[in-house]
């Protein structure tokens, strides 16, 4: 499907009801559509990953007097705006960064945390819970900072800037891990596996290296190949160049849009693409949260979906992610099981 939703040409904040009567209830098919007055060219964007409040359970986010959804917007003039989503009532303006923000990341485990990626080469890491206060500025990078990844269990933080290497980042000191050297070119997109055992980078340079974040070792390179035939016979061959990377859901596919016109599908344990969908100007690619498909967006200014390889995960891998969602690689291989069992847990085999 690439249906597409061009951008709002005004941000002001606004609803706007159907004709067709009651606009209270989405289920019911009512159009209600709310913009929001961001004042800049809007670079970065991330919902905050606190759950719904539970019966009997207080939100995290609703118990600190902050909405239980809300959206962070990264601006061209440095700002961070932080938006209540149901309503589109200004929460916060950060102030910090002094050039554009690219890249925005919520800490997933429900915690009020945000970190933020810009061109003034730092990343930034706020506290919303403390009235957006400034924790940490992550010093380290030469260039543009492109890209910012949270790990799911909130132990690291991957950044990717206009670099060789990929840097890093411990969540709990904030200080750097290590380097991630590999690429031949600039690192401009990372992402984690669900249960944070993985890490994939990608790059200028047409590969995609996937990492054990913990030993930061290099497990396997997907090489993206030209295929001329997809193109036609009079334009000029695009390089592979890569712009975003992503993780399925279940974490057993990966999601790349490069410049040869390609949005590919791969399987985690094959080297080959599995599916290919031709599209021009790709810049970014995410999965839908419960699989099944895949947004990308493109310089042109759409926004188009595609349906993505569905799959049911064997037991044998809903054992390792599990395991691994709570187990280091240094943990699992201080089990005393078969050395094979202790490859499959830790990604040496697929």
């Amino acid at each position: 499907l690439p249906p597409s939703l061009p951008p709002s040409s005004s941000c002001k904040t606004s609803e706007r009801k159907s004709r067709g009567g009651k606009a209270e209830t989405w289920s019911r098919g009512a159009a209600k559509e709310k913009t929001l007055e961001c004042g800049q060219i809007v670079w970065g964007l991330a919902f905050s990953a606190w759950p719904a409040a539970e019966d009997g359970d207080t939100d995290p986010a609703c118990a600190m007097g902050l909405p239980c959804l809300v959206l962070a917007t990264g601006l061209n003039d440095g700002q961070i705006k932080v938006w209540e989503v149901q309503t589109g009532h200004l929460l916060f303006s950060l102030l910090g960064h002094q050039d554009v923000v690219r890249d925005l990341s919520f800490a997933p485990n429900g915690s009020p945390i945000l970190v933020s990626a810009s061109r003034d080469k730092t990343l930034r890491v706020w506290d919303l819970s403390r009235d957006g206060r400034q924790v940490q500025v992550l010093s380290g990078h030469v260039q543009w900072v492109y890209c910012c990844s949270i790990s799911p269990d909130c132990s690291m933080l991957c950044s990717a800037a206009g670099e060789k290497s990929a840097l890093l980042w411990s969540m709990r000191s904030y200080t750097l891990i290590r380097r991630l050297e590999g690429h031949q070119s600039s690192v401009v997109s990372c992402d984690f596996s669900p249960d944070s055992a993985l890490l994939v980078t990608a790059s200028y340079d047409a590969c995609v290296i996937m990492w054990d974040p913990y030993t930061g070792e290099q497990l396997r390179t997907l090489r993206h190949v030209p295929l001329h035939s997809t193109l036609d016979s009079s334009s000029e061959i695009h390089t592979s160049s890569l712009r975003s990377v992503c993780f399925s859901p279940e974490g057993l596919y990966l999601a790349t849009v490069a410049d040869d016109r390609l949005l590919r599908i791969w399987a985690l344990e094959l080297r080959s693409p599995v599916a290919f969908a031709p599209m021009t100007n790709g810049l970014c690619c995410m999965y839908f949260p419960h699989g099944g498909f895949i947004a990308t967006g493109t310089r042109d200014g759409h926004v188009q979906f595609w349906t993505a390889p569905r799959v049911l995960s064997s037991l044998k891998h809903l054992c390792r992610k599990a395991l691994r969602t709570f187990l280091t690689t240094y943990q699992v291989l201080a089990l005393p099981i078969p050395r094979k069992l202790k490859e499959f847990l830790t990604y040496r085999t697929f």
